[in-house]
Order: structure tokens, then C-alpha cells, then sequence
């Protein structure tokens, strides 16, 4: 690909061969890797080696979140983050050591019982039908939040390596998905996820190295980058005193005063700003302005909210972001910050510190957790030959995902770098070609507007989503478009292995866990992997038509599912694990108790259910802790239950 664009092969047509060539490799393997055989099809024969193991769990782990969006989160967030949003190296530090909970705790105890999926982990311990019922709703839940994550990176790779509309892109992308795990179930996804492993590394690491090399002359980016730690340090001190930055600081504070008075009287404010815009639009066509202005007259007239209730909610939002673009550095915190805030500060900062914190610590907990409790993860160490070979894939899966993650911070870091350097301060009539690219596609991805009148770029005048920064590297950094590809082709890759083993599982959690044992006990097996591979269309339809609705970014919406399998699954299955006397009644009290609470938490904190119960706005927060942590709350009341429980009944009956 790279020889075929030096001789001269359009951009219009890189993207989609690209796109193309990795969705028909993936679904070639699926064609060839394709079962009926109940064993192959769940868990791949169990005969998966541990360090190819190992690359499809890192494959399956590294979703769209931790390729699309990590670095991205490392650059808005810092690697301390603010007193709302934890820093992205809780990420890193979560979800690597959410492994070492897998290998020593999990992985080698359920490959022992030679299960098919986590819910029957719960049946065969506990007994019952409550145990596997609560399991199988769990898993379906944290597993459906999870895919609409990976199906939205879906859309947005390959909407925008091809050009076609977002929801087009979903369905070019789901295709793969679709293909090789409906043929070949979990044989087909193992192999399918070590090539997708492969494309995924290179696409990650050409860039960051490329990037490194150009600013450090050094290629090796995570040895090299702490040099660039210290420039940006200084350059925020420069931006920080800029008088210009100020002004843009100045024009945002004045924006959030406004969009305060508007929501003072909403209805009032609305009947103005549509009579100016109607009167702006008469005005422009009785003096025949140029049609340009006639139409973008227009434009802003047909983007008024139509009724008091959205334009009370858009005006919030606006404010709470011209609010937040007010401070210093554009809102972001300073790049190397610990937390923010002072402890030893004032009454405002102490509170800062000590929210900032617990956040930064919490999200590390249910990240943590939360990856001991996902079934997708957990099922992928069934296909290993023994337990031996479970607890060496474990390992295998910790280094392919660290050769990754050792390159996210540093990614974040040369991205800052660069921009802080190099882009702004520039012309807006002098750009690179990047910024306009991006901000047409989307303007939740990238924004730049001249707030301050100056023509000149300020540090707080563009605005990055963090879903952006790792596909828009090769660009910044000035490669090759087919390095551009690359990337995409591996945040594809990234969002196709995961959803492909999150599919499986909810369909299996739909057929193993819950018809066949509900209703179809006497289903020969043949028809049981029939009935799966239906179920998983069905769910790959139904998901893809809730990202098409892009309920919200990747990371968060991937941190939620964390949360979700954290208080649902693990307390439950570790006590069962280390502690015979946990009985069924505990655990299902236990599970119940923990997902409530996690599940209501985030529920009645979210904007629009406060909207609909008429709460006060805002949000109800324990400890200060966000809702993405609720888990921090659910996991400890899931062991607490389950342990009381546990003890009570036993002293009943050895009573009776």
C-alpha cells in the first residue's frame, strides 16, 4: 500500500482497500475456521496454545476503548486528572492489574471445571436456577454495554477510512463480525483475534514511534518520552500567562454569563434568539447578500432549539462547557499533575485534592475488578488444554497488552508536544490540512474557532475529543496517508476482535444460559450452536442500531460495563471460589445487592433520568465519587451480603 500511494494511488481509494482487505482477511479465517461442533464452537477445542492464547485475550482486551481512546484520555485528563475525572493512568494502571487478579485468582479455578461459559460456573457451585439466572442477566448486561462501545469505534474507523456515513460504516465494519463468529464461534475468533493482534500493535506503535523519532530522534517512545515531560511542563507555564490565552478565557467566562441569563427565562430568551435569527435572515436577503451568508443565516436559524425543554438542556450544556474552557490551559489539568487541588491549601482546594483522589483511586479499583468479572475475558481461558497452560496464557496476555499500554502515556505526551508547539500560535488562514479534515467530519472530535478575533490559535481555541487523538497522529505528525490507514485499520481491528468475543458471549448467556435451561433442555447439540449463531445476529443487529444512536464516548461507556461485571460477578464467584461455606442464597443476595446499587447509582445520576424524575440538577454524588466508580460501592456490599448471608444460614441449619 505504501508503494502503490507513492505511485501515485488516490487517498479515495487507500482507505477503503484497506478497509476491504482486513475485513475480508478476518472473514476468510471465519470461512475457514467455521464449526458446528459444540466444542470447537465455544471453546475452540480447548486446545489453543498459551502464547497464541495470549495474543487473541489481548486482542480481545485491547477494544476500541484502549486503542481509539487511551491516549486520548492521557491528553484531556493528564495522568492525575481533575476532581471529576479520573486521570487516564488509572486506566493503565486498572486494567493491567486487573490481569494479575485473572491469573491468580479466576483464570486456573474455572478452566479446572472444563465449563462452557461464567454462568455455569455459578450453576455448577451454587446450584439452582437464581445463581445462573442472575449470572446469565449480568453478563448479557455488561456485555451488551460493552459492544455498543466497540460497534461505535466501529462506525467512526470506517466512516472515516472509507467516507461513507457513520451508520454505513457500522454495518461495513459489523460484516466482519458478523461473518467470522457466526461460521466458526470460538475457533474462528481465536485465530481471526492474533492476526487482528498483529495489525493492531503495528498500527499502534509505527505512529507513536514515527512521532518520537521526528521530536526526540529516538523511535523507542516509551524510554524516550520523560524529555518532553519537562518542555510541556514549561510550555503550560507560557500558556498560563499568555495574555491571549486570557482573552479566549475572558470571551468563554462571558459566553457561560450569557447562556446563564438565557436560562433564567428559557421560554422568554428562545422567542428572542428566533426572532433575531428570522430578522438576520430578512435582512441578508433584502440587502442580496452573497448566498453563503444567506444559508449559513439560515443554518443558525434551523439550529435553534425547537422547544424550552431542548433548549434548556442545550443551554446547560453549553454553559457547563464555556464554563470549563474558562479556566486555565483550556480546562485541561496540567499534563504531569498528581491531583488536583491542595492539601495543605485552602478549604476549595483540600476538597479538590481529596475528590480528585478518591476518583483517581476508585476507577483503578473498578477497572481492576471489573476485568476479573468479565465473561467475554474469563471464557477466553477456557480454550487453553490445561490449567497450567491457563495460568502461562494469563501471562503471555499481561506482555502483548504492556508492549501497548508502556506506549499509550507516551503517545499522549508527543500528541501535547506537538500541538503546543508547533500548531498553536499558527494563522488560522495558515492550519494544517488536518485540523480542517477533522473538524468537518465531526465537531465533537475536533473544534477550533477564533473566540478572541486575533486570527492567531490559541491553546484554549481548539478543542479535541478523545477519540480522535490516536487517529489523527499520522497527520499531525506529517506521515504517509497509508500510515493513516494503518491506524485505522488497527482501531478497527481493536473494536472488531473485542466485539467479536462479546457477541459470542452474549449469545451464548441468551441459549446455553437461559433458553436451553428455561425451556430447551432436550435440544440436541448441533441445534444448540444453530441457535447460538442466530442469536448473535439478532444481537449484533440490535446493537448496532444503539450505536448508531451514539449514546456517548468510548472510554466511559466501556468503564461503565467494568463497574457493571464488578458488582454482579466477582464477589460472588471469588467467595465461591476460596470459600466453601458461601451458599446459594448468599451469593444470589449478594449479586443482587451489589448490581443494585451499582446499576441505581449510575441510574439516578444520569442527566436525563433526573430530567424525567424532576430531581434537582446536577448530580447526587457519594464521597464525591463519579458514576463511572459506582462498583466502589457495590463490590464490597456484594462480599459483605454474601458473607453475613452465608454465616446465617449455615448456623440455621446446623441449628435445625
Amino acid at each position: 500500500m505504501a508503494w502503490a500511494e507513492q505511485s501515485g494511488l488516490s487517498r479515495r481509494w487507500l482507505g477503503p482497500i484497506m478497509l476491504f482487505a482486513t475485513v475480508m482477511m478476518y472473514g476468510g479465517i471465519g470461512v475457514y475456521g467455521r464449526t458446528a461442533d459444540p466444542e470447537e464452537y465455544y471453546v475452540a477445542g480447548r486446545r489453543i496454545p498459551p502464547v497464541y492464547n495470549g495474543m487473541a485475550a489481548a486482542a480481545d482486551w485491547m477494544s476500541a476503548a484502549s486503542f481509539i481512546s487511551l491516549a486520548g484520555g492521557l491528553y484531556l485528563q493528564g495522568f492525575g486528572g481533575t476532581d471529576v475525572h479520573a486521570g487516564g493512568l488509572a486506566f493503565v494502571l486498572g486494567w493491567t492489574g486487573g490481569f494479575c487478579l485473572v491469573g491468580l485468582l479466576i483464570a486456573p479455578h474455572l478452566r479446572q471445571l472444563n465449563l462452557y461459559t461464567v454462568p455455569e460456573y455459578f450453576m455448577h457451585r451454587f446450584g439452582g436456577r437464581w445463581p445462573r439466572r442472575l449470572a446469565a442477566f449480568s453478563a448479557i448486561l455488561c456485555s451488551f454495554t460493552y459492544v455498543v462501545a466497540q460497534i461505535y469505534g466501529i462506525g467512526l474507523v470506517a466512516s472515516r477510512l472509507t467516507g461513507v456515513h457513520f451508520e454505513i460504516g457500522i454495518m461495513l465494519g459489523l460484516g466482519g463480525v458478523v461473518l467470522c463468529s457466526f461460521l466458526g464461534g470460538m475457533r474462528a475468533i481465536t485465530w481471526t483475534q492474533v492476526a487482528q493482534y498483529v495489525i493492531l500493535l503495528l498500527a499502534f506503535l509505527v505512529p507513536v514511534s514515527w512521532l518520537a523519532y521526528q521530536q526526540l530522534g529516538n523511535p523507542l517512545a516509551p524510554l524516550a518520552y520523560g524529555k518532553q515531560l519537562e518542555k510541556i511542563a514549561a510550555l503550560e507555564k507560557k500558556l498560563q500567562a499568555s495574555p491571549q490565552e486570557q482573552e479566549v478565557q475572558a470571551e468563554f467566562q462571558a459566553r457561560a454569563r450569557q447562556y446563564q441569563r438565557w436560562l433564567q427565562d428559557v421560554e422568554g430568551s428562545l422567542r428572542e434568539q428566533r426572532t433575531l435569527a428570522q430578522e438576520r435572515v430578512r435582512e441578508l436577503v433584502a440587502q442580496n447578500a452573497p448566498v453563503e451568508r444567506v444559508v449559513a443565516a439560515r443554518r443558525a436559524l434551523s439550529a435553534l432549539p425547537r422547544d424550552s425543554a431542548e433548549a434548556r438542556e442545550q443551554w446547560a450544556r453549553a454553559m457547563k462547557d464555556s464554563q470549563d474552557r474558562s479556566r486555565v490551559l483550556g480546562g485541561l489539568p496540567p499534563h504531569t499533575q498528581a491531583y488536583v487541588g491542595d492539601p495543605n491549601g485552602s478549604e476549595a482546594e483540600r476538597q479538590a485534592f481529596q475528590s480528585s483522589r478518591a476518583n483517581f483511586l476508585a476507577l483503578m479499583f473498578c477497572l481492576m475488578v471489573g476485568t476479573a468479572g468479565l465473561p467475554h475475558l474469563l471464557t477466553r481461558y477456557y480454550t487453553t488444554p490445561s490449567v497450567a497452560t491457563a495460568r502461562a496464557s494469563v501471562a503471555w496476555s499481561l506482555f502483548f497488552i504492556a508492549l501497548l499500554y508502556l506506549s499509550a502515556p507516551a503517545l499522549a505526551t508527543l500528541v501535547k508536544y506537538e500541538l503546543m508547539q508547533n500548531v498553536v500560535g499558527s494563522h488560522f488562514n495558515a492550519l494544517p490540512s488536518w485540523i480542517a479534515q477533522w473538524s468537518h467530519y465531526d465537531d465533537s472530535l475536533l473544534s477550533v474557532r477564533d473566540i478572541n478575533g486575533d486570527g492567531i490559535l490559541q491553546f484554549g481555541e481548539i478543542r479535541l475529543g478523545a477519540d480522535l487523538i490516536m487517529l489523527a497522529t499520522p497527520e499531525l505528525g506529517g506521515m504517509p496517508y497509508v500510515v493513516s490507514g494503518l491506524v485505522a485499520a488497527g482501531g478497527l481491528a481493536a473494536a472488531l476482535s473485542t466485539a467479536d468475543g462479546l457477541l459470542l458471549t452474549i449469545s451464548n448467556s441468551l441459549v446455553r444460559d437461559t433458553y436451553l435451561q428455561e425451556f430447551g433442555r432436550h435440544v440436541a447439540p448441533e441445534q444448540r450452536v444453530i441457535l447460538s449463531k442466530f442469536a448473535l445476529l439478532s444481537v449484533a443487529t440490535v446493537a448496532a442500531f444503539v450505536a448508531s444512536l451514539r449514546p456517548a464516548e468510548i472510554l466511559p461507556l466501556v468503564a461503565s460495563s467494568f463497574s457493571l461485571a464488578a458488582s454482579a460477578l466477582v464477589p460472588a464467584m471469588v467467595m465461591g471460589i476460596f470459600w466453601s461455606r458461601t451458599t446459594g442464597a448468599a451469593a444470589v443476595a449478594g449479586m443482587l445487592a451489589g448490581l443494585s446499587v451499582t446499576v441505581g447509582y449510575m441510574v439516578l445520576n444520569a442527566p436525563a433520568v433526573r430530567a424525567v424524575l424532576r430531581l434537582p440538577a446536577g448530580q447526587s454524588l457519594w464521597f464525591d465519587i463519579q458514576p463511572v466508580s459506582a462498583a466502589v460501592f457495590g463490590v464490597p456490599l456484594g462480599f459483605a451480603v454474601i458473607l453475613v448471608l452465608s454465616v446465617l444460614t449455615r448456623r440455621r441449619v446446623a441449628g435445625a
